[in-house]
């Protein structure tokens, strides 16, 4: 049997990773790619939570920034996430993981309200649970929601999925020269201002000493490999 590094992480998508190349709604594909790689910790008792940006469909930072009130914007951006959260827990059960998706925000007819003893008890009989809705609050991002989930279920890490192999000094997209750091510590992310989470998710996370790991998700098996502790991605830890 395969040997992890990790026994419970939670896993933060953010809804880009979501749309794939199109870069906005849900990529069927992209969805049935992650399904999969997820199926393959399920088989092996990995409990996994996930924790589902909403960027794919609505951001609401942006759109307060263009004139909308900030609070009805993240509003409507959590909405967004409940979404992608439903349409995750579609592919992954094609796949027979057993799901349960908990929102923040009570919509009963498509999901349990957010509990964590609730959600504590799904993982440990082996289900996988979508966190939807963020934390349920505006002016706190799914960033936040990521490191707040993984702290309240006791998880070893966080693991960051993004469409890049970790984190580089500049946008690796647009700069063929930027340069990919393989670990830093919490300090070094919030004095450099490296985009890896939110000012208030790493300082979560620093406080409460929990690893973040950065890796590229479209690539085959990646979930997996960073489990079993390949050096792949960049970590973040230590440094307080």
């Amino acid at each position: 049997m395969t040997q992890y590094k990790y026994k419970r992480v939670l896993l933060k998508l953010s809804g880009q990773a979501l749309a794939g190349t199109g870069g906005y709604g849900i990529d069927p594909e992209v969805m049935r790619s992650i399904a999969q790689q997820i199926k393959e910790l399920y088989d092996d008792h990995i409990e996994l939570a996930i924790v589902v940006g909403g960027g794919n469909i609505f951001r609401g930072f942006e759109a307060s920034a263009r004139g909308m009130d900030r609070t009805t914007a993240d509003y409507i951006g959590m909405l967004a996430t409940v979404m992608n959260a439903m349409a995750l827990q579609e592919a992954m059960e094609r796949e027979g993981v057993n799901t349960r998706v908990q929102s923040a925000i009570t919509m009963q007819e498509v999901a349990e309200p957010y509990i964590r003893r609730r959600a504590m008890r799904h993982l440990e009989k082996g289900r996988v649970v979508i966190f939807a809705a963020g934390t349920g609050n505006p002016f706190f991002s799914t960033d936040t929601a990521a490191a707040l989930r993984a702290l309240e279920i006791g998880a070893d890490a966080i693991l960051k999925a993004t469409r890049v192999d970790g984190v580089y000094d500049s946008d690796p997209e647009k700069n063929p020269n930027a340069k990919r750091f393989s670990q830093l510590t919490y300090i070094e992310v919030l004095n450099k201002g490296l985009r890896v989470m939110d000012t208030t998710a790493i300082s979560l996370c620093m406080d409460n000493n929990i690893p973040i790991i950065v890796f590229n998700i479209t690539k085959p098996n990646n979930i997996q490999r960073v489990l079993e502790g390949e050096d792949i991605g960049t970590i973040v830890q230590g440094g307080k």
